[in-house]
């Protein structure tokens, strides 16, 4: 079976949350796809393609940014985590795995719910690239990189920018949905420089990251992030970060490179699915398609994507590890049938 271990899917309780709430924008976009709510349509997606399963994880908009206190947050997040298993357990065929949204801006760093959903059978979890435009690499946050570094279950790190962010200092915000289409691959890359460069990374040497979208901007960028960054500190005048660069385990590229695993979702572009082949190692990406956000409701992406591998012609013991081997590995344990 091929497991597309990055796919979206809002359990209907939650989904009855984000209506009430009005949410624009993004909140839009989740309305306006079925797939995305509506179970029946969901598994019959699932069901056109043989040997096929989905690993279901929390969509958009990030739950932090819906809830107005911590313990709204938290309880956000068990609403999700609990229909997310609850679809699951019922159908295991088209759905062999969950993964737990949590947050960092909970309390306990969102620990507590992670081990929760964990016992619970979650794969592992999700959060976004920033906290309501907070970066990951503050202090307040840490304890959940911990916690998933002690565990050794598999984070998945979904963007996260909206409208609000502009592109322009001179304005007030992002215009033609330029947040979303050249925004979200900035901000998979800005927050992995976040995690390298405060020295998440090798703090916690056993964290495992997926990266979404192929790491976005990352694999096209590689001369900047090596011989660009060899020299980090020489543009830099009010901080030494030369000091910083000396102090690092590794190369700056090579953490982009050999320490975070990454999928192929790539909206149906077979030059940065190669980008992203030539970049990663091939031992860390898994399959993804990123359903059921494209224009047909969920089928192009799954079928654009398995094309492309399929045209890569890639071996056929490192296809079986794209398809599952890679993602098992990561949380574990065997995932579906």
């Amino acid at each position: 079976m091929r497991i597309d271990a990055f796919t979206h899917f809002m359990p209907a309780r939650f989904y009855e949350t984000l209506v009430a709430s009005g949410a624009g924008d993004i909140g839009k976009r989740m309305r306006s796809i079925p797939a995305i709510y509506d179970l029946d349509h969901r598994r019959r997606m699932v069901e056109s393609f043989p040997d096929y399963g989905q690993i279901l994880s929390y969509p958009m908009p990030p739950v932090e940014t819906l809830a107005t206190s911590p313990e709204q947050l938290e309880d956000y997040c068990k609403i999700i985590n609990d229909g997310l298993a609850e679809i699951c357990g019922k159908y295991p065929k088209q759905f062999p795995g969950w993964v737990a949204q949590t947050s960092p801006a909970i309390k306990d760093a969102g620990v507590r719910e992670t081990e929760r959903a964990l016992k619970n059978g979650a794969l592992g979890i999700q959060i976004y690239t920033n906290i309501v435009g907070r970066p990951l690499d503050e202090p307040a946050f840490e304890p959940l990189f911990a916690a998933m570094n002690r565990n050794g279950k598999p984070i998945w790190l979904h963007p996260a920018r909206g409208a609000n962010v502009p592109d322009y200092l001179s304005e007030k915000k992002s215009k033609y949905e330029i947040w979303w289409a050249f925004g979200w691959s900035y901000e998979t890359a800005a927050a992995m420089a976040r995690l390298v460069f405060s020295k998440t990374m090798d703090k916690y040497p056993n964290l495992k990251i997926i990266v979404h979208h192929f790491g976005g901007i990352v694999p096209m960028l590689e001369g900047r992030i090596g011989p660009g960054w060899d020299v980090l500190g020489q543009r830099t005048s009010d901080e030494d970060y030369g000091a910083l660069l000396r102090s690092l385990k590794k190369r700056p590229l090579d953490y982009f490179k050999h320490s975070f695993y990454a999928d192929t979702a790539t909206f149906t572009a077979a030059p940065a699915m190669r980008a992203g082949f030539e970049f990663f190692d091939r031992d860390k990406i898994v399959f993804a398609s990123d359903c059921p956000f494209d224009p047909e409701g969920g089928t192009m992406y799954i079928r654009e994507t398995l094309r492309i591998l399929d045209e890569l012609k890639l071996p056929t013991a490192e296809r079986e590890a794209i398809d599952r081997g890679t993602l098992e590995k990561l949380v574990g344990r065997k995932i579906g049938g």
